[in-house]
């Protein structure tokens, strides 16, 4: 359902404005200006006015105004998302909602294990006062210093932690909505167990703003592992990887925390271009593995474990060089270059980036089968492959050829794009694993999807937002 976006009046902005106040009412274009573009440059977008409302009386004010006058409403929280979910259209029609200043956390609750976090909380943040009641929220990805609770649940975020932990989704226990009416639907429960009904929480969750404009979410904690070890480890081919993954979780279970994928190519343009890393090990691999073994009994436990699936693996071929952080600096250091490989493909020319899923024993056939249909659109084309292998998901970007052209390559994006998802569909994959549809998939997602689940996600979408102001132009 779109909205035809029509130019905002002085009037209209003046109105939405007193709201919020004239602090928090961002009209100014140099004001504007760092939320109408995205981290990777492909969207900008426009708009008369930044709403900042402190409170979510004065987002329920905000929305029934929208709804009453058909202005669409843009959500925004850190502005760090993948996909254009985040970013207004270029008409100047839509008026952007940022949450930064519901950044409160409201409780934490040590013995039910919950917190009670506003939208705009920062995930380190919320990751830093959970530490300092001895908890742990285990989300993690590398835009936790800006990116804020609202977006990581609006986009259903993954991270290094869903292996153990699971996904936004499954660390959400309730949420506090404004619908576009402007009504509120408060369901901040800490329950782990609730059969009343409709899981209503769930369809805001990965809706990306499109179905209401979440405000405020209980979210789940963990008791601190008393041990942690990380090692990065040598693999001969994503086969190897993929065995030891299989040891590592047969002999840990649940204490196999992350276990991360990495090949050669991504490896050395971290190398080359990260800001102070160091080379984890002294030799050259095809691919390596960056894994994580906690344990809720202590140190030694989690040494103990790490080492017997190391020891097994380099008997069984399964790895073929290992290295355990000798220290908190050094585990750090290897968590570092992982977070840094996104970045560091930059400096290497255009790429063509894919957020995609297979099942997880497919993966060594998907990454074989990949490279061959990308390189059957771009002969010259760098597979850049990276990702979560323990449950499933990949980065696999694309890098300009070494001698090509930045422009002539990203002309070559539909058809790279859809070499490569057509490969993904072939294993019944996914071809969004966590950064959500936003702009960029919106449109192969209509067109690919099973025909009754879009018409059924069109049903949803009517029926929370018959105005169709909520993010019009995202998802569906």
């Amino acid at each position: 359902m779109d909205t035809v976006a029509n130019a905002i009046d002085s009037a209209l902005v003046a109105r939405f404005a007193a709201i919020v106040g004239d602090p928090y009412a961002l009209t100014d274009q140099a004001d504007i200006s760092p939320y109408l573009i995205e981290p990777r440059g492909l969207w900008h977008g426009a708009t008369p006015l930044v709403l900042r409302p402190g409170s979510v009386g004065e987002v329920s004010r905000i929305l029934r105004l929208a709804s009453e006058t058909g202005t669409p409403v843009v959500p925004q929280s850190g502005n760090t998302g993948l996909v254009g979910a985040q970013v207004p259209d270029a008409s100047g029609g839509q008026v952007v909602l940022s949450l930064s200043r519901l950044n409160r956390i409201r409780e934490i609750d040590v013995q039910s294990n919950t917190a009670t976090v506003e939208a705009g909380v920062i995930l380190q943040t919320l990751q830093e006062a959970a530490d300092a009641a001895d908890r742990l929220f285990p989300l993690s990805l590398a835009a936790q210093g800006s990116c804020q609770i609202g977006g990581n649940l609006s986009s259903n975020a993954g991270g290094t932690g869903v292996l153990a932990y699971g996904n936004a989704r499954e660390l959400c226990l309730g949420v506090e909505v404004v619908l576009p009416t402007g009504e509120v639907f408060d369901d901040l429960r800490k329950l782990r167990k609730d059969n009343t009904g409709y899981d209503l929480k769930n369809l805001f969750v990965g809706a990306e703003g499109t179905l209401g404009v979440i405000t405020a979410a209980v979210v789940k904690l963990f008791p601190k592992p008393k041990g942690r070890e990380v090692a990065f480890v040598g693999s001969a081919s994503p086969q190897a990887a993929l065995d030891l993954f299989s040891l590592a979780a047969e002999q840990a279970g649940p204490g196999l925390t992350a276990f991360e994928l990495i090949a050669r190519r991504a490896y050395d343009f971290t190398l080359r271009h990260g800001a102070g890393v160091v080379r984890p090990l002294a030799d050259d691999w095809p691919w390596y593995v960056l894994m994580e073994i906690s344990s809720g009994r202590s140190a030694e436990d989690a040494r103990s474990l790490i080492e017997d699936i190391l020891s097994a693996a380099l008997e069984n071929g399964a790895a073929g060089d290992a290295v355990i952080a000798a220290s908190l600096a050094q585990r750090d250091a290897f968590w570092a270059f992982r977070e840094a490989l996104p970045e560091t493909q930059k400096p290497e020319g255009a790429s063509i980036k894919h957020d995609i899923s297979v099942p997880v024993a497919d993966i060594p056939a998907f990454i074989e089968k990949g490279e061959e249909a990308v390189h059957s659109v771009s002969p010259g084309a760098r597979v850049v492959c990276f990702g979560h292998m323990g449950d499933g998901n990949l980065h696999y970007n694309i890098s300009r050829p070494v001698d090509g052209d930045d422009e002539a390559f990203l002309a070559l994006y539909k058809p790279v794009n859809k070499a490569v998802h057509d490969v993904v569909r072939s294993f019944g994959g996914s071809i969004s694993a966590e950064h959500g549809i936003g702009q960029l998939k919106r449109d192969e997602l209509i067109a690919t999807a099973p025909p009754m689940a879009i018409e059924l996600m069109r049903r949803v979408k009517a029926a929370f937002d018959p105005a169709g102001i909520m993010n019009p132009g995202k998802v569906i």
